[in-house]
């Protein structure tokens, strides 16, 4: 679990530019726009994290109302989620983000131009408005999720795919930062201009669809070297007929090996799920009643969170090789579960923000590890169906938890849903590690053969 791995071979060879005072090797043409593609999400994810939950409680809605806001935006969420990945695979990715930043786009014009309860809702259904994945994650959530992971590590080698991943999720916090002050500018708008609070925050909206528009425009130009096997021709019978087809459980174009690798994600995700719609939803709120701070405190308490997130990215890859994936992820993930605990007990503001500052480092710093290793150990015509599958429960289960958490924050007791959500995290981590410790991606198969071998080589 704690041996030192250094990565030497690359099983999948990539062409990659040459290398540049400010480009390195494997930041290729379509890279670049995968990552303007992610910085925009991230962008309008960090204020919409932050002004959704207020603007529904400037509207007079409390905290029952946002747990059915955000289980139905979950829910839908859960269902695209499966059903991007599996289309993915089989119809192209790059279409299929395509389509989802537009419903991105259309979730922020129904945002702008509402405030019935009911419309809201359906908005957020369509937009999956809410489902940003938390403070830190960079944007590494929802159903655009799948296909754009998928799409990545075509252009990854298996030896630098967890540093790529690392780089987007980099790009995608500082640009979540960038969002987080954007909060501000509801409060600037009713001093400077003389508009309503509200009025700031359907500008915002509007912003949104008009970034949903831009992430669909950058995607266009991304070439796609995936393509789903056609069937082939049968054979004439005669001597040597065509060799069945490998069997594919359930119709879906996934191969019996990878559902055994899936299945086992999808228990760690259930559980995962639960947690993040107990706590993801409602961190913002909880902010808010806990220690009476609005939307322009917790947009500069964000922003320099995600700034602290950043930097840890880009060690994504290193502390991978040295420790291995799924040490990494068991150790990063085991430190927030202890430090989430510690937050919902803190009597002060500033202190409950530096433990939630350390906490967000830790819980997101294990987050392109466990999106390399997924793509890492299915096999790449399964990857976008993987991704998807094996991130439906974390949507569906968190479909149930947000109203249940709205309810005991709003009957019971405010913190509890963070403990409980601790509980749960602690639960996945623990499955994690037992499910996956003796299953290396291909990077840490290609040392252990080597490591093997030297004494062989020797006698």
């Amino acid at each position: 679990m704690f041996g030192r791995l250094n990565l030497k071979a690359d099983a999948s060879p990539v062409p990659q530019p040459a290398p540049s005072w400010w480009r390195p090797r494997w930041l290729n043409r379509d890279l670049m726009y995968l990552l303007a593609g992610r910085a925009l999400r991230s962008l309008a994810q960090g204020y919409l994290l932050i002004i959704v939950p207020l603007y529904l409680s400037i509207l007079g809605y409390d905290a029952e109302h946002l747990g059915i806001l955000f289980a139905a935006s979950a829910a839908t969420s859960a269902v695209l989620v499966a059903a991007i990945g599996v289309l993915s695979d089989r119809f192209g990715r790059k279409t299929l983000l395509i389509v989802i930043s537009l419903m991105t786009a259309g979730g922020g014009v129904v945002f702008a131009l509402s405030s019935n309860f009911i419309v809201l809702v359906a908005g957020a259904a369509l937009g999956t408005i809410g489902r940003g994945g938390g403070i830190g994650s960079g944007g590494a959530w929802g159903p655009y999720y799948p296909a754009e992971q998928a799409l990545i590590a075509e252009q990854a080698a298996d030896h630098q795919r967890t540093t790529i991943f690392g780089a987007l999720s980099f790009v995608g916090v500082i640009a979540s930062a960038a969002g987080s002050l954007l909060a501000h500018a509801p409060q600037l708008m009713h001093r400077l201009g003389g508009t309503t609070v509200i009025e700031g925050y359907r500008v915002l909206f509007a912003a949104t669809a008009v970034i949903g528009v831009a992430m669909a425009l950058v995607i266009v130009p991304v070439r796609e070297t995936h393509r789903y096997p056609a069937r082939p021709e049968p054979r004439p019978h005669g001597r040597h007929p065509q060799p069945p087809a490998p069997r594919r459980p359930f119709g879906l174009a996934i191969s019996r090996e990878s559902w055994r690798l899936i299945v086992r994600f999808m228990v760690t995700s259930s559980i995962q799920g639960l947690a993040v719609g107990m706590l993801g939803p409602f961190v913002v709120y909880w902010f808010y009643r806990r220690y009476g701070v609005g939307a322009g405190t917790l947009g500069t308490l964000f922003f320099f969170i995600n700034l602290t997130a950043a930097l840890p990215y880009l060690m994504a890859g290193r502390l991978a090789r040295r420790l291995g994936a799924v040490s990494t992820v068991v150790w990063t993930r085991s430190i927030s579960v202890v430090l989430l605990f510690v937050l919902a007990v803190m009597p002060t503001f500033g202190l409950a923000a530096v433990v939630f500052a350390v906490r967000t480092i830790f819980n997101t710093l294990g987050l392109p590890v466990r999106q390399s290793y997924l793509m890492g150990v299915v096999r790449p015509d399964e990857r976008a169906s993987a991704a998807g599958l094996a991130n439906f429960p974390v949507n569906a289960t968190g479909s149930i938890s947000p109203y249940f958490a709205g309810v005991m924050m709003q009957h019971i007791a405010l913190s509890l849903p963070l403990e409980i959500a601790a509980v749960l995290m602690g639960l996945n981590t623990t499955l994690y590690y037992f499910f996956f410790r003796n299953i290396r991606p291909p990077e840490e198969r290609v040392i252990e053969e080597e490591i093997i071998k030297e004494p062989i080589e020797e006698t």
